[in-house]
């Protein structure tokens, strides 16, 4: 049965990128739209590498029957030449009732068949893997947003460091604070939601370090060595503290929005480093750079004790900020 108010699903749609959550997500929505036009029709998956082109000419071909027909090919890159060739063919004038669904990781392998479908009019959703800050703030953002709620980039950027950076982590823990919460989201909502993760986290280690305060930093770092915390990313959130802080220093006093392209952060780290860049010399920030560089050095080079390396490195990053410095 038509839904009259139902949009016409894509008959050709190439899913390319490498991040599975979102291929999951593209590959759901375009089925659930041929379901809303026909709720019976027939869904069929397929691996590329295990399909030869014999097999999928029949889903393809004109039906006697009628009724809409859906053929998800995933791992595109795999298809064979003969597989990908009539598959391209088809693509040149695609049947209106059915819905073929590639999906591609993107990359060098298989590229001339993923081009070849865009060539042809395939509709591209990009599923990439999220490299940036920025990208993945605008992720969770975006997972409020479509959910009727209310998030800013600092509660963003809290929720991250709480949960890290895989995906399905992040839009789990989205979904939970939207049916635990009124939908308006803050930093001060996810401290307290996830008090215990943040608390313990190396940013929180690197913030108390960054503004003088010597025995939170300590407190902060002891009690992530403790409950398990990997000394690697405690050491690599000090490294980007400093970084941050310096990088942002030399840029001067400036409008955090303004900077935002010229630095490549968002807006909300920019105006927290420059918070934070208060009591700081450049001489320090040298001292306090070449620590963490030590500290890195130590804790992902094998030193027999990594927490003390970091505990070192952050007595001289206090030290660095109080001192101003080697003169």
């Amino acid at each position: 049965m038509l839904h009259v108010n139902s949009v016409p699903p894509a008959s050709l749609l190439l899913v390319q990128g490498d991040e599975e959550l979102l291929v999951a997500r593209a590959v759901a929505a375009a089925v659930e739209a041929a379901r809303a036009t026909d709720p019976g029709a027939d869904v069929r998956e397929y691996e590329a590498g295990a399909l030869v082109a014999g097999e999928v000419a029949e889903m393809l071909s004109p039906s006697l029957f009628g009724g809409r027909r859906v053929l998800v090919v995933r791992s595109g890159q795999d298809a064979r030449k003969d597989l990908s060739a009539a598959l391209l063919a088809y693509a040149k004038s695609p049947d209106p009732d059915v819905t073929l669904i590639v999906t591609h990781p993107g990359g060098a392998k298989g590229k001339a068949f993923a081009d070849g479908l865009r060539a042809a009019g395939a509709t591209v959703v990009p599923a990439a893997k999220l490299k940036s800050d920025r990208e993945r703030i605008a992720f969770v953002r975006d997972e409020f947003r479509r959910n009727g709620a209310r998030c800013d980039e600092a509660a963003a950027s809290a929720l991250l460091a709480s949960v890290g950076n895989d995906l399905r982590e992040i839009a789990a823990a989205c979904s939970q604070l939207l049916a635990d919460t009124d939908g308006k989201i803050t930093e001060a909502t996810v401290a307290r939601y996830y008090r215990g993760r943040a608390e313990v986290s190396g940013f929180t280690v690197a913030d108390a370090a960054m503004v003088g305060d010597l025995p939170g930093a300590l407190e902060a770092l002891r009690w992530a060595l403790h409950v398990g915390v990997d000394p690697v990313p405690i050491a690599d959130a000090l490294a980007d503290g400093v970084r941050t802080v310096a990088r942002v220093a030399s840029a001067g006093r400036g409008n955090p929005y303004q900077l935002a392209s010229t630095l490549g952060m968002p807006a909300w780290k920019i105006q927290r480093a420059q918070e934070r860049s208060r009591g700081w010399t450049p001489e320090g920030l040298v001292d306090a750079m070449r620590a963490a560089a030590d500290c890195n050095a130590a804790v992902k080079g094998g030193a027999e004790d990594r927490g003390y390396a970091l505990e070192q490195a952050v007595f001289a990053v206090a030290a660095a900020r109080r001192d101003g410095g080697a003169r």
